[in-house]
């Protein structure tokens, strides 16, 4: 990854802050095109705050990083092994994915003391099929994640409820069809992993992380994949395989 981030070019009209705040999420990375059509490429996204008003970093290039994605597992030979790796596909089988496919993929940094908030969603709210229940999302812990430094949290069965929001493409980027229920933080309960610890997260569970207050970064290597069989792609979500880059079969 440190390759990557050393390599890391991105014009000043892309330099996008990534948030998770249902406002801020249309008028930022919602309508811009570098967002849009990064399913099929490898882009990167800055936590808030980290640029001037002439849109130059504030801090290292390399603190400054929220993600970066969203097809790390097609172009990086590392993350493309780790994806489809013996370990992963047998996670796969025992969950009985008969046509398992990988929709993106990033990495997460969760930088030290600025390592933002993620507000509670569900992935199906941005991943959506027909029937739902077919995403799900595999959170690897290349550092421990602690309560100090950003850890996920979830409300327990909470993806037995379906979704009340949607997010979807339209010819201005992209707009919200409904609206999140309110949740109280009692409703949450922690989930700290060790490193190389593995989570999988329902596409409709509802869930969080807090923002990283401690000293320490929280890296996550994380991706999604979907039971192709019988299932339909929303043509609305914002992200769609391209002639470049098909959803990929896992089982490869």
């Amino acid at each position: 990854m440190a390759d990557i981030v050393e390599g890391m070019d991105v014009p000043q009209h892309c330099r996008l802050e990534f948030s998770t705040d249902h406002d801020e999420q249309i008028k930022s990375q919602g309508s811009a095109d570098y967002f849009l059509t990064s399913g099929d490429k490898i882009r990167f996204f800055f936590e808030k705050g980290v640029f001037d008003d002439k849109g130059d970093f504030i801090l290292k290039k390399e603190r400054s990083l929220n993600k970066i994605g969203h097809a790390l597992h097609a172009y990086e030979p590392l993350y493309k092994n780790i994806t489809h790796s013996p370990n992963v596909q047998n996670v796969a089988k025992k969950l009985g994915l008969k046509q398992p496919v990988v929709l993106q993929s990033m990495f997460i940094f969760k930088q030290p003391e600025i390592g933002g908030e993620v507000m509670p969603h569900q992935d199906a709210t941005f991943l959506h099929t027909e029937p739902l229940g077919r995403v799900m999302g595999f959170w690897i812990a290349l550092e421990d994640a602690t309560l100090d430094n950003g850890c996920l949290w979830f409300i327990p069965g909470s993806h037995q409820n379906g979704i009340t929001r949607r997010m979807v493409r339209t010819p201005k980027g992209t707009d919200f069809i409904g609206r999140d229920n309110t949740y109280e933080d009692n409703q949450f309960l922690p989930a700290p992993v060790k490193k190389g610890g593995l989570v999988l997260i329902h596409g409709e569970v509802v869930h969080r992380s807090g923002q990283n207050t401690s000293q320490r970064s929280r890296h996550v290597y994380t991706f999604h994949v979907m039971e192709a069989e019988d299932t339909r792609w929303n043509p609305e979500n914002w992200l769609q395989p391209t002639p470049e880059l098909p959803f990929p079969s896992l089982y490869t």
